[in-house]
């Protein structure tokens, strides 16, 4: 997802995965001039550099004053390195414990390298040591009054308060655990760890770091539970993203208490239980997504929390896919007026769609496939204009498919597949321009394929009709659909000759038309189908040769069984390979082949015996 919270700073952090370090000083134990010091560590960071393929590190030499090198900025009273910004440069590397010495600088900027090895461990030690009493701390981020120092921290002693607020070290190839040290940077708000290779656990410490806005560590190999009071202790927090490791147990009810929460992220995890957190206090929340993970109670009210999100009005994304929950849907998930996506597919949610749905009217995407869903398709779908993307495969729809569904002139996607479906398939479908994709097999839809259909121009991707009842003949208007990969009509009751126009379908490498009734030969113009991968014809009553042009075209798997093909069967190509091939089933007139086959030979007085006629196969 690229959506963007609502404060636009904080999405571009992670997204763009800016590395970013507010140091003022780390402790040396070499007694240097403070521009020496810069330099050293400078040209220790250029040593751990093992490849720059940008030749971005050439400039960093004697002939120029450092301030002066590539992705260097100094301060102008000092002339002390303020910045190092190195975004996306290709570097691999490590990471040098010396560049803690560059007690000026505010932001390291390292974002989408191959920066591997550990976190140093120094970093948990940056601080300034400052002893004016009270300790004035200076905070780019956040602003506190001295009164509120004074409040906060006794007057009596100096204070060595730590000067690192904002940790991103995020799109690189560390490894390694994460150094309890960082516990010790109780001036922290952001922590940005994610799309490295860190394993281990969370240190207890980092769930302590009250000031924390933004915690991240996303896509390592951690592991452990949840703190119980983990709400309690970072009541700051505007993003908790914990995605794509291994962490179990419970999401913690005490997450209610962190009511700033914008963006809560714990996907692809072990996770379990019920989710039991009142988010009705996150007045900003944005994105809930919990997905792939083992939630669930057990029971048939999993999804009650839904009734504390209407009080999340900014809500926008809500992903639940791929978990046990259980349960109807709640009439109060029709009330999320902004939600743009919404994944509930992959559950064990039963019960009928309710007619609300059709409220949400900012839906982008809508997933609520592999569920128990019975009952109809309910009309009032049709109101979701702005969806592009709708999947409700493998549930138990039955009914018909609503007419409306032609409203939404936006779909890229439309699967129903696998339900109960029946009635005839709506022409008005064909208003659907934009769809790539359109999947309506396993059900039991019978009539005609509309003609319509064919003027999809756009389908590229798939057009599958297979396993219904479909009757009639394939429209002339096939050849429409120059660009379609996948055409699939199998196991209908389908007639007619094999259209010369599917020769028009250039982009196709899938032509399934296996169990049906067509008749007549092979057409030859099916030779211009040049990327064609696979071919069922079989299970129908096509007669004639088996034409030699197929030995030529780059099928991997070529049915033609149980027809009334007869003559000479080909042995180039797709014929050399037993396995690719099956032409089982046809009339007795079949001779030639590989030996794998066991046709036999073909010669001219081969005896006429009566042809077997297929019949087709329930199997």
């Amino acid at each position: 997802m690229s959506k963007k919270i609502n404060n636009s700073a904080y999405s571009q952090f992670f997204l763009l995965c800016i590395t970013l370090m507010h140091v003022t000083s780390l402790t040396t134990t070499r007694k240097l001039a403070e521009n020496e010091t810069d330099l050293v560590a400078l040209e220790s960071f250029k040593k751990n550099i093992i490849h720059d393929p940008q030749g971005v590190l050439n400039s960093w030499n004697d002939s120029h004053h450092f301030c002066e090198w590539v992705g260097i900025a100094c301060g102008r009273k000092h002339r002390r390195v303020t910045v190092l910004d190195l975004n996306s440069r290709g570097l691999i590397g490590s990471l040098t414990p010396y560049i803690g010495n560059l007690s000026f600088l505010r932001d390291i900027k390292m974002c989408n390298n191959s920066i591997h090895g550990e976190i140093p461990n120094e970093m948990g030690h940056l601080r300034r040591e400052n002893s004016i009493g009270v300790g004035l701390l200076v905070q780019s981020q956040r602003r506190i009054s001295t009164r509120e120092q004074v409040d906060r921290w006794h007057p009596s002693f100096s204070w060595e308060p730590s000067s690192l607020e904002v940790i991103s070290i995020c799109c690189n190839g560390l490894g390694g655990v994460i150094p309890e040290s960082l516990g010790r940077l109780k001036s922290l708000t952001k922590l940005g760890l994610g799309g490295n290779n860190l394993f281990g656990t969370v240190p207890p410490s980092l769930y302590n770091l009250s000031f924390l806005e933004i915690f991240s560590v996303s896509n390592s190999q951690l592991h452990g539970s949840l703190p119980t009071n983990l709400g309690l202790t970072l009541p700051q927090l505007q993003f908790f993203q914990i995605s794509e490791n291994l962490f179990s147990g419970s999401i913690a009810v005490s997450l209610s208490n962190a009511t700033k929460l914008q963006f809560i992220e714990t996907r692809d995890n072990n996770l379990s239980g019920k989710l039991l957190v009142d988010f009705g206090r996150m007045k900003d929340l944005g994105i809930l997504n919990v997905g792939i993970n083992n939630l669930g109670g057990g029971e048939g009210d999993d999804m009650s929390f839904i009734d504390s999100l209407v009080n999340c009005s900014n809500l926008w994304g809500l992903i639940l896919s791929e978990n046990q929950l259980r349960g109807e849907l709640p009439n109060s998930l029709t009330n999320l007026s902004k939600l743009e996506e919404l994944y509930i597919g992959t559950n064990q949610l039963y019960g009928s769609i309710p007619p609300g749905v059709g409220n949400l009217v900012n839906l982008d995407l809508l997933a609520m496939e592999n569920n128990q869903f019975a009952g109809t398709l309910p009309k009032e779908m049709g109101n979701l204009l702005k969806v592009r993307g709708m999947t409700l495969f493998n549930n138990q729809l039955s009914g018909n498919i609503p007419s409306s569904l032609g409203n939404l002139t936006l779909l890229i996607k439309l699967r129903i597949s696998n339900n109960k479906l029946s009635g005839v398939i709506p022409s008005s479908l064909g208003n659907l321009k934009q769809l790539i994709f359109l999947e309506l097999q396993q059900n039991n839809l019978n009539g005609t394929i509309p003609k319509e259909i064919f003027n999809i121009t756009y389908l590229s991707i798939s057009l599958n009709l297979a396993q219904n009842h479909l009757v009639g003949t394939i429209p002339p208007n096939i050849g429409n659909l120059k660009v379609l990969s996948e055409f699939d009509v199998s196991h209908n009751n389908l007639s007619g000759e094999i259209l010369t126009e599917i020769n028009l379908c250039s982009n196709l490498e899938f032509l399934k038309m296996e169990d049906n009734y067509f008749h007549g030969s092979i057409p030859p113009s099916l030779s211009s189908l040049k990327g064609v991968r696979n071919i069922d014809l079989s299970y129908n009553n096509l007669s004639g040769k088996i034409p030699k042009f197929l030995e030529v075209l780059p099928l991997e798997n070529l049915n033609l069984s149980f027809n009334n093909c007869e003559g000479e069967v080909p042995v180039k190509g797709v014929f050399s390979n037993a396995s690719a091939i099956s032409v089982f089933g046809n009339s007795d007139k079949l001779c030639g082949a590989i030996a794998e086959l066991h046709l036999p030979r073909c010669t001219n007085d081969l005896s006429k015996k009566e042809r077997i006629s297929p019949r087709k196969s329930t199997i």
